[in-house]
């Protein structure tokens, strides 16, 4: 491939919001505005009126070898941060779509792009599909807990096209799909049914695990969620009743990385190594500081982690989106599952989308340039194919 040059321009993006109460911490939020930062890559010598927009929900993307290896080869692009750079403690769905909004908005009316291209990776993949199906027919005008966030009068400028690659189809239904179903006490992790702990090693049921036990465990990680989700509301209701000032509250989630498919390839199976998840060992990441989830505020949880009340579904957006449409799905993912790709492809309206399968591509491609280099070219091709940006390179 060619090999350009670029500038890496930082950004600072500001929007007015009044909220009843601050849930980030320092200027962001707490005076009327939301100041967000982004960088911007801009390739030396080519022009484009395309650029490409990337956000995660709470990661930076910058650091990323994706974003530099597409500025190399000519693309325009964004990394956009959100109001909760690394720290999704609190973090609102709902804000975070206005926050991508007003990048979508800055990049075409101020930086005067023509068209927007949303790079969902990894979290972004179903914000990016959120963001775009509210755009094209808005239906929001709250969050879970019913704190106003209307994005039916927000004007959300939609996006030109939308690549989901190397992502999931939700927060909501990952993290359920992560939970240790063993925990029968949220307060006490360690209380847990020994039948259902995978990490025991005198548990019976052991890889490869049989149908019926899959469906049990799957079944009972989807009633961990709802437990969870019916205490926040019973917690949210009683502090609206007592009325007295404290309308917030956090807590903790223990145990969130006890997924089937790290200890069997057998179940959701692709290229991954077994034993392991992009964290590192999963019985450590289960009850590590930086798992799913860990710490949350009630609010947070309705908007982000619940199964049931979470809005940001991709599956049901991709439903909504009528732009084209590219999926890549890593195949040795070791993050993100490798049956949510195809179900987010199965179920985009758009009538113009494909799909490709990266061969023994990692989440992060971490150590295989040459994997990222099929990415990237698989990337641009699509782009060229959309006409959204001429032909970039010459190919052997």
């Amino acid at each position: 491939m060619g090999h350009f040059d670029f500038d890496i321009v930082p950004v600072t993006i500001q929007h007015e919001e009044n909220s009843t109460f601050t849930e980030t911490y320092g200027f962001v939020g707490s005076q009327g505005l939301v100041v967000l930062e982004g960088i911007h890559f801009i390739p030396r010598d080519r022009p484009s009126n395309t650029v490409v927009l990337m956000m995660h929900p709470s990661s930076t993307l910058q650091q990323l070898p994706i974003p530099r290896a597409l500025a190399e080869v000519g693309i325009h692009l964004m990394c956009c941060g959100s109001r909760y750079p690394k720290n999704d403690t609190a973090l609102i769905m709902e804000k975070v779509t206005l926050d991508l909004g007003a990048y979508v908005r800055h990049a075409k009316e101020e930086l005067g792009y023509e068209n927007v291209v949303l790079l969902g990776w990894s979290g972004g993949g179903s914000l990016s599909l959120f963001y775009q199906a509210e755009a094209e027919d808005p239906t929001i005008t709250n969050t879970p807990a019913g704190d106003p966030v209307d994005l039916t009068a927000a004007d959300l400028v939609p996006a030109d096209a939308v690549m989901f690659i190397a992502a999931h189809a939700s927060r909501a239904l990952t993290l359920t799909e992560w939970m240790d179903a063993s925990v029968r006490d949220e307060i006490n992790p360690e209380d847990r049914d020994p039948e259902l702990d995978i990490y025991n090693p005198n548990n019976p049921n052991h890889p490869p695990f049989n149908s019926k036990f899959l469906l049990r465990y799957r079944n009972e990680q989807i009633v961990r969620n709802r437990k969870i989700t019916t205490w926040v509301k019973e917690v949210l209701a009683e502090l609206k009743r007592r009325d007295d000032g404290e309308v917030e509250r956090g807590f903790v989630v223990h145990r969130t990385m006890a997924d089937l498919r790290w200890i069997d390839p057998a179940v959701d199976p692709n290229e991954r190594k077994p034993n392991w998840c992009y964290l590192g060992n999963p019985r450590t990441v289960n009850n590590g500081p930086a798992g799913l989830a860990r710490f949350c505020t009630l609010r947070s949880w309705l908007s982000q982690w619940s199964y049931d009340e979470s809005r940001v579904d991709g599956i049901i957006s991709a439903q909504r989106v009528s732009v084209p449409f590219l999926t890549l799905e890593n195949g040795a993912d070791d993050a993100c599952p490798a049956s949510h790709a195809r179900m987010i492809f199965d179920a985009a309206a758009s009538a113009n989308k494909e799909m490709e399968v990266i061969k023994g591509a990692g989440h992060y491609y971490k150590g295989q340039p040459e994997k990222m280099n099929k990415a990237v070219s698989l990337i641009i091709n699509w782009l060229e194919r959309q006409g959204l940006v001429d032909t970039i390179v010459s190919r052997h």
